[in-house]
């Protein structure tokens, strides 16, 4: 069964289209309008595997809160839906990544219920342009709207784009965990029987 979804999500401040296919490859075009933004989205896709295509316009003139916001939110909702009933998935996953200076432990739990623990702080405001506190909102939009239990931790690191960039490949390097096929198991991994 095909793993995919597309969100069109259209506010008074963004229009965004989004696409998944959570069993590819790490392809797809990201055009969000926010440089750093799409790094990052770029960073998501390849350490994920997840086919991942954004196209997005928004209120830019105001800031960059709105559009990056308003992905995560897509993100989110659309891993959810393409996950479907997460029948035969691990639905846990967990990395720790180093790099450079920074190392940093991500946990997921696609579990179908919202939690979001996230201590990554990072003392520059900006990077670039963008402004540093968009990335835990980043994460904390895509934990809501993709009914996961989300967890961050930052053990050290200084360097501002070192951190994000750690932060979004771990993420992703969790969330590739509990999304895969469990070879074991193709039932709903719960004794519930639902999620």
């Amino acid at each position: 069964m095909s793993r995919t979804a597309t969100v069109d999500r259209q506010t008074g401040e963004t229009t965004i289209k989004l696409s998944v296919n959570l069993d590819g490859t790490g392809e797809g075009k990201r055009s969000s309008g926010v440089g750093f933004l799409d790094h990052m989205l770029d960073l998501f896709a390849k350490h994920s595997l997840i086919d991942l295509d954004v196209t997005a316009t928004g209120d830019l003139h105001v800031d960059d809160h709105h559009t990056t916001e308003d992905i995560g939110i897509a993100l989110g909702t659309a891993v959810d839906q393409a996950l479907g009933n997460r029948a035969g998935v691990c639905r846990y996953g967990h990395f720790t990544l180093p790099m450079d200076e920074c190392l940093v432990t991500s946990a997921v739990d696609m579990g179908g219920r919202y939690a979001f623990e996230y201590h990554a702080p990072i003392a520059a405001h900006k990077i670039g342009t963008f402004d540093s506190e968009l990335v835990e909102h980043f994460w904390q939009s895509f934990a809501a709207n993709a009914n996961c239990n989300l967890h961050v931790l930052l053990h050290h690191g200084r360097n501002a784009h070192h951190i994000s960039e750690c932060v979004f490949k771990s993420t992703a390097r969790a969330i590739r965990m509990a999304i895969q096929s469990d070879p074991r198991s193709d039932a709903i991994p719960s004794t519930k029987g639902v999620l």
